[in-house]
């Protein structure tokens, strides 16, 4: 089948990291190893283009300039990866139908209160008007799949759970032995954490993981912080290290993707609140290498962790309660393994990306065989 593939929030190849990005190549990777002609129809990047009139310029360009090619190939299907308020799919959208072909998003979002604010609501209605001309959306987030319902029928829509490739992220004992030695572990317990160090409520999570690994050092608790990650706050954060947890915490620097199973199986507990996180991949990641999470229930913490079973979650509106939670797995080693052991569990039953795809693939295939 051959599929016209965009991504109007960030490029395939954008160079900031982030979850999007990596859920969006793997759909890409997914589908093309299924042996789909998957062509990538635009780099457009769509994000607050209705305040950026030559962007707005450039889509006309883009748009002439992809009908004027798929005259004479014309695809099965256009796909695109993540509608919102902040980059509505206006390209996808218009082409599609133009072409007279199957609209389908993935991660299409309906957010009411982006109405309510000068500023988004252009966005939100445009965004409104794309996800309605929609032919199917599929989103991987319960939040987002029942914000959705309240506008396209229930026919048009499809959950498909959150996944990433196990094989990929499992605990690794020799890893494990190797870091601990290197970092001259004796008989503390090692909290890991990993984020983009940028402005926002990123860096606000690992402040607040460093926080409360501070107050449990001072309460006499052997801890050790390991910290992954880069960006323009790092130099704020190690100074709030410094001085609030000096000579216990580690920071990895940006860590390729590939390589975080290591520093994942050298850690006991993996802590990030994920404030206003959509998703967070490091919890699926950090659970398939058999380590138990302590979050925040609010955002993607409540998507992807099981409370009490594979980590640990409180409200967003109680912090010492994360801390708390950290505290409880460091005391009770049992309970920590218990929750390590079902985390990897859990994540090769549920989020194994190639078992969930399969559904995406297959009602794709659908769509594009019956024009």
């Amino acid at each position: 089948m051959k599929i016209a593939y965009y991504m109007p929030f960030k490029p395939m190849d954008h160079r900031n990291p982030s979850g999007d990005l990596v859920t969006g190549t793997e759909i890409y990777n997914y589908l093309a190893g299924k042996g789909h002609a998957i062509t990538l129809a635009s780099r457009l990047r769509c994000r607050w283009i209705y305040y950026r009139p030559l962007v707005l310029l450039q889509l006309l360009r883009e748009k002439n300039r992809i009908l004027r090619e798929c005259r004479t190939e014309k695809p099965d299907l256009w796909l695109s990866y993540h509608s919102y308020y902040k980059a509505p799919d206006l390209l996808g959208s218009t082409c599609s139908r133009k072409l007279g072909i199957p609209y389908v998003i993935f991660q299409g979002i309906y957010s009411t209160k982006q109405r309510r604010r000068i500023k988004t609501l252009p966005g939100y209605l445009l965004n409104r008007q794309v996800l309605q001309s929609a032919d199917h959306i599929f989103t991987n987030k319960q939040r987002d799949f029942t914000n959705l319902k309240r506008l396209i029928p229930e026919n048009r829509l499809s959950y498909i759970g959150p996944g990433i490739q196990p094989q990929l992220f499992r605990f690794a004992d020799d890893w494990r032995l190797r870091l601990r030695r290197q970092w001259a572990i004796d008989n503390e317990t090692i909290v890991m954490t990993a984020a983009m160090m940028r402005p926002g409520v990123k860096t606000e999570g690992i402040g607040l993981v460093i926080e409360s690994c501070s107050e449990l050092a001072q309460n006499g608790f052997p801890i050790r912080l390991i910290i992954a990650g880069d960006g323009t706050c790092r130099q704020q954060l190690e100074q709030k290290a410094a001085q609030l947890l000096p000579d216990r915490v580690q920071f990895l620097g940006k860590v390729p993707r590939s390589e975080l199973y290591r520093y994942y199986s050298a850690a006991d507990i993996f802590a990030f609140p994920g404030i206003q996180e959509s998703l967070g991949m490091v919890y699926l990641e950090a659970q398939s290498c058999n380590l138990p999470v302590v979050a925040y229930r609010d955002w993607g913490g409540g998507e992807a962790v099981v409370d009490g079973q594979t980590g640990l979650l409180s409200p967003a509106a109680a912090p010492s309660l994360f801390t708390k939670n950290i505290q409880r797995l460091i005391e009770d080693k049992t309970k920590r393994d218990i929750l390590a052991n079902a985390a990897g569990e859990h994540i090769r039953h549920n989020h194994d990306l190639d078992r969930n795809y399969r559904q995406l693939e297959q009602k794709l295939v659908h769509m594009g065989s019956n024009l």
